[in-house]
């Protein structure tokens, strides 16, 4: 076989750019590059993929020039390609489902496939120094519905545990008392069964519902404030629950002290039982956090790389694991080990945790919304093609990753959509960034691009 014209300035190229980089970023983002033709003053090389392509441009492409002018000569200019380039469109795809009308919640008496999360359980709960308190009050009641601690009320940030722990008091509660009925729902759902009464003139039937029950789980219940009409039927729905001995549990973003819209009778109801909180957890709660999520991982995730994140992200949970999937995403798709020098390159988006700023759901969907060439408004809008629908899954995945809004607040982002539908999109974009390096590219560029600019 005839050699490149090229190949002794080449291998002097791959030579010289290998001794100025680790060897872990060398193999697996340098080594694989090719030249595939040498023109004159004009360098043409390719990456194996559109993926690869996309991070060697903007990581290595002024040291790659600078090599290359080392190795061809001053005058060089370089191209870089990919070797499988294609356009990121699709027909019209099912990957939105439509909002469920019924049942009314989580009904653990009769079990319902996708409304209680089974991973939501007290066994998958890590206990640490800021939730302890609200564990052993949440193991009690599901052990003891209508107890001393009626009503439970939880409130912390968002991404902190509060949906996992009252999951987990429907799940041990069903375990243990199987005949009691037991309703787990979001105050978005209440308040959508309850706007559905009125329409269809079944109000007896959403009393008979609620107030039948011997324990309520209600959660996320700043989402009622300012809902006059609902807030009158929960009333009415709190005192006959109580009066009648059944358990309540309650959670909010905020101490009912704060829920300064709602009406003082409803304020001192919450704080008639116990009133706790869920505060960040300590970097011992992350690490356990972190080797409990690492257990299930498809390869070792080694001490110091837990530990890296640990130190790295401070305040939210789901954040938390969210950086652990993209490193373990990322070793899957470059079939690599594991090791602190990779995580430090894929989360190099996360900086010191003193140095974190909010970002606005705006300025997430304006990002989603350039990287994909769409509009905000089609964003916001009812279209499901792709990539539309992708683009949509994506900006809803980041507000999860990036804010604190709960899944009815980046519902309401998106043209109104039903929690369901957000939680469909994020599990969906987590899992594709398995497997898919063009995704895992985007987001991965979209975490760098906002976090850069806080």
């Amino acid at each position: 076989m005839e050699a490149h014209p090229a190949a002794g300035d080449w291998e002097q190229f791959r030579q010289t750019l290998r001794g100025r980089v680790t060897p872990v970023t060398w193999r697996a983002w340098l080594e694989s590059l090719v030249l595939e033709h040498s023109e004159g003053s004009s360098l043409r090389i390719v990456a194996p993929s559109e993926f690869h392509l996309r991070w060697v441009n903007d990581k290595y492409r002024l040291l790659i020039e600078e090599v290359a002018r080392l190795a061809f000569g001053s005058e060089v200019t370089v191209e870089l390609a990919a070797a499988d380039a294609q356009a990121f469109e699709g027909p019209i795809v099912d990957d939105e489902p439509e909002p469920e009308p019924a049942p009314a919640a989580a009904v653990a008496t009769h079990p319902e496939p996708g409304r209680l999360v089974p991973k939501y359980s007290f066994e998958n709960f890590v206990v640490g120094q800021g939730n302890r308190f609200a564990h052993a009050a949440a193991m009690a009641i599901a052990e003891q519905p209508g107890g001393n601690y009626n009503p439970l009320f939880v409130f912390g940030g968002a991404g902190l545990g509060k949906t996992h722990l009252l999951q987990a008091i429907a799940q041990h509660a069903h375990d243990l008392h199987p005949r009691l009925e037991i309703i787990y729902l979001s105050s978005e759902a209440f308040f959508n069964h309850f706007i559905e009464g009125i329409r269809k003139k079944r109000m007896d039937e959403f009393k008979a519902r609620y107030r039948g029950v011997d324990l309520l789980l209600l959660d996320d219940v700043q989402f009622l404030e300012g809902k006059e009409q609902i807030l009158e039927e929960f009333f009415h729905t709190f005192n006959s629950l109580y009066e009648a001995g059944k358990q309540l549990v309650f959670s909010a973003d905020r101490p009912p002290k704060s829920l300064s819209s709602l009406e003082d009778r409803i304020r001192s109801r919450f704080e008639w039982g116990l009133t706790t909180d869920i505060q960040p957890p300590d970097v011992e709660t992350r690490l356990a956090i972190l080797r409990k999520n690492a257990a299930f991982a498809p390869q070792v995730v080694p001490q110091p790389v837990l530990e890296f994140i640990a130190t790295r992200v401070v305040d939210n949970i789901r954040e938390l694991e969210g950086a652990l999937t993209r490193v373990t995403a990322y070793a899957a798709l470059t079939h690599q080990p594991i090791d602190l020098e990779m995580a430090e390159d894929v989360l190099q988006d996360l900086g010191p945790a003193h140095m974190t700023a909010p970002i606005s759901p705006g300025r997430i969907l304006a990002a989603t919304a350039e990287s994909f060439g769409v509009s905000i408004v089609e964003l916001e809008g009812p279209s499901r093609r792709q990539p539309l629908a992708r683009a949509r899954q994506v900006s809803m995945y980041l507000c999860r990753e990036l804010t604190d809004l709960s899944l009815p607040k980046i519902g309401g982002l998106f043209g109104g959509r039903d929690h369901t539908t957000v939680l469909h999109g994020v599990n969906t974009v987590g899992r594709l960034m398995k497997t898919d390096p063009t995704l895992f590219d985007r987001v991965t560029a979209l975490l760098q691009s906002l976090r850069r600019t806080t």
